[in-house]
């Protein structure tokens, strides 16, 4: 009898040893030790506002709607009750709207590209020519999961949306033509814009546009380009604003191939002393130049732009698609007030298109690739990380789901032995870590 009371005791000594114990280590636990019911990123926001108030010269995000931990954040995230994670308005994805099909287009539209031939009639003669065949024979060297879509397809738009929200990039780069206006392979696309943005804003994702080099582009015509985007869609909840280091409010305009209109024409736009000036007008905004070539950095700064972007997917092909070289055009910007957003991407394989370009396509090596692409963009430290592309399936940068696909005469690439949503997933990791190294930089 004892013997079981000493037993009972033991016991109920260890019992409450352990609820004390239990206790004392609940004490211990921060909200982001899984305590919290907010979304990742949004834990411990009294911290990070104090920590952030101590550099208010840092570029932040600014869209309507979203939620906002203090004037000088770099990140914004958002929770529904229907989600249980975020997305980053800090990670920018280039979208493209020129793919059609018979379907919803009574024809294909760019699934059917042509073999660009090269500029030495040498070389071109050594190559295929003609153009692709659609839907065995497409224009790339991936098949999409959704198979030669249309962008016209409000299904593909409300897939396509669903996973760059999976993929918790919180920004859409559209790529844009004016009214009437296509690429050289394509067809309009400008009436489909709003569909879009209704589709983004469905899924808390923001639209910036990438303004393409169409033929007559000039610094007045981007004048009458501005003008429209933001009197057609500022007033959109999907339109994106970015809070410049000024403090300002201001949409934020990719240029691709700025390099081809001279730096002086530019500054008559993008100069506060330029003969048509947006600067301080209600057509002002962020300004973001391609950089290809060294020299490009000084015609950028001389042109007024307010950042620059690498767009590339392919370490090496130009000087501002080099990994190596981002460190040197960081130091660049950072001393002349200046946003530099590098751009990375999964891989690259054209010869869909330039069967001649071999020499350029780099590897996905199962997603290496694309993670030394993000390492080496994290390690500059930059405001915004940009990524070619979600669906630029000419060039093979897309992250889409693809899936395996043999016909007669084609083998296509493929994700394997990962499943077709293995780069959105990859995407969403590396967003969530750029944000927790953001947070480091700021301490």
């Amino acid at each position: 009898m004892t013997r079981l009371r000493r037993k009972a005791l033991v016991a109920l000594f260890l019992f409450t040893l352990f609820i004390f114990g239990a206790m004392m280590g609940l004490r211990t636990l921060k909200p982001s030790d899984g305590f919290s019911d907010l979304a990742p990123g949004m834990d411990f926001i009294g911290e990070r506002s104090d920590r952030r108030r101590l550099d208010v010269k840092k570029d932040v995000v600014v869209s309507p709607g979203q939620f906002h931990m203090g004037s000088s954040d770099t990140k914004v995230v958002f929770t529904k009750s229907d989600r249980d994670y975020s997305i980053f308005y800090d990670v920018h994805i280039f979208y493209y709207l020129w793919y059609g099909s018979p379907s919803m287009d009574n024809k294909y539209i760019h699934w059917d590209h042509v073999l660009v031939p090269h500029w030495d009639p040498k070389i071109a003669a050594s190559h295929a020519q003609g153009r692709h065949t659609p839907p065995e024979d497409i224009a790339s060297s991936f098949y999409p999961d959704l198979g030669p879509y249309s962008s016209r397809d409000p299904q593909v738009l409300e897939s396509h949306m669903a996973q760059i929200e999976a993929a918790a990039a919180g920004v859409l780069v559209l790529s844009w033509y004016p009214p009437g206006v296509a690429d050289d392979h394509g067809e309009p696309t400008e009436d489909l814009v709003p569909a879009v943005m209704d589709a983004a804003h469905r899924h808390s994702i923001k639209v910036a546009f990438h303004i393409q080099p169409y033929k007559g582009r000039t610094d007045q015509s981007m004048h009458d380009n501005i003008k429209y985007i933001i009197d057609k869609y500022g007033k959109h909840g999907a339109f994106y604003r970015f809070r410049s280091s000024t403090g300002r409010v201001l949409p934020l305009f990719y240029v691709y191939d700025s390099y081809l209109t001279p730096p002086e024409s530019w500054a008559e736009l993008l100069t506060t002393k330029g003969s048509h000036s947006i600067r301080g007008t209600p057509y002002d905004g962020i300004f973001v130049a391609l950089i290809v070539e060294e020299r490009h950095k000084h015609d950028i700064q001389a042109s007024g732009f307010d950042g620059m972007y690498t767009y590339f997917a392919s370490n090496g092909f130009s000087f501002g698609s080099s990994h190596q070289n981002w460190k040197a055009i960081k130091t660049f910007c950072d001393a002349n007030n200046l946003l530099f957003i590098p751009s990375v991407g999964p891989g690259y394989v054209d010869t869909a298109v330039r069967p001649w370009n071999n020499h350029n396509t780099r590897n996905r090596v199962n997603g290496r690739y694309y993670e030394t692409s993000l390492q080496a963009a994290l390690s500059v430290r930059p405001e915004i990380v940009t990524i070619t592309s979600f669906n630029q399936w000419h060039e093979g940068t897309q992250i889409e789901k693809a899936v395996p696909k043999k016909t007669v005469t084609r083998l296509y690439l493929d994700y394997q032995p990962n499943q077709p949503e293995h780069y959105l997933e990859l995407t969403r990791q590396w967003a969530e870590n750029f944000n927790k190294e953001k947070d480091k930089w700021l301490m």
